[in-house]
């Protein structure tokens, strides 16, 4: 069975670059793997995905070294068992408020006795290129667990929910933090209360050996925010990517006289 590399990439200190896909495409998927990011993450929250696309395109992206991620539209234990038999290496559940909410994604995602998935058929094994007997015995290592972190009322219980055992990552959602604080949503806030904010998650993250991520809107804020010491940085997602460099390649032709 092959390691969830990038959870062996953050315990050991070491940033990873990743995106969003929103795109329910595994074409696009494989594209976005093939240029070196170490980690992507299938946007279910959002994106117009349905599960059989979703394991298509974790087996396109697994052609490379990067980690497929999902974001599940919602914290259940069903939802998260789900995406975990179609072969995810990590779950990461929105807008995270509650150490409760965190014990919970711990449980779903974990076999017992560590927590309550369910054992069952799927692409799991092949995801990690093993048999389902050594899946079963090791998924609870290589799977990574991510809290969101998008609301006021995260940065508040924020120590008590990077204190769970088995939380692995949690992932700052800068727009609906900012809408959460009523301030304009973001991915550079100007707002001092917002660096503030990320300050105390960096800070609380590196207390309790969890990897601090966050979501960016251009490579130098990302490079910013590694050399504060967050370990687990994203930019933009498939989409966005996309139409940027169409608008930019569409505004740098004139075909008008």
């Amino acid at each position: 069975m092959i390691t969830n590399h990038l959870k062996a990439r953050i315990r050991a200190g070491k940033p990873s670059f990743g995106a969003l896909l929103n795109f329910g495409d595994p074409l696009v998927a494989e594209m976005m793997a093939s240029v070196g990011y170490e980690w992507l993450m299938v946007d279910t929250e959002h994106g117009p995905i349905d599960l059989a696309t979703l394991a298509t395109m974790f087996a396109t992206i697994t052609r490379y070294p990067v980690a497929p991620l999902v974001r599940v539209p919602t914290l259940h234990v069903d939802a998260v068992k789900r995406v975990l038999d179609a072969g995810a290496w990590g779950v990461m559940a929105p807008n995270m408020k509650t150490r409760e909410e965190a014990e919970l994604l711990v449980a779903a995602c974990k076999y017992p006795p560590r927590g309550v998935r369910s054992l069952g058929s799927g692409r799991f094994a092949m995801s990690f290129m093993t048999d389902a007997a050594t899946y079963f015995a090791r998924a609870n290592d290589e799977v990574m667990v991510i809290v969101q972190i998008e609301h006021a009322d995260a940065i508040k219980n924020i120590d008590a929910m990077l204190s769970v055992p088995g939380v692995d990552a949690c992932y700052v959602g800068p727009n609906d933090l900012m809408a959460s604080m009523g301030l304009s949503p973001s991915l550079e806030p100007p707002h001092r209360e917002f660096e503030e904010a990320m300050q105390i998650v960096l800070r609380t993250a590196k207390k309790h050996g969890v990897a601090a991520g966050i979501h960016c809107a251009t490579p130098a804020t990302v490079n910013r925010r590694i050399n504060e010491g967050w370990l687990m940085t994203g930019m933009v997602n498939d989409q966005r990517l996309l139409l940027t460099a169409a608008e930019a390649a569409r505004a740098a032709v004139k075909t008008d006289a």
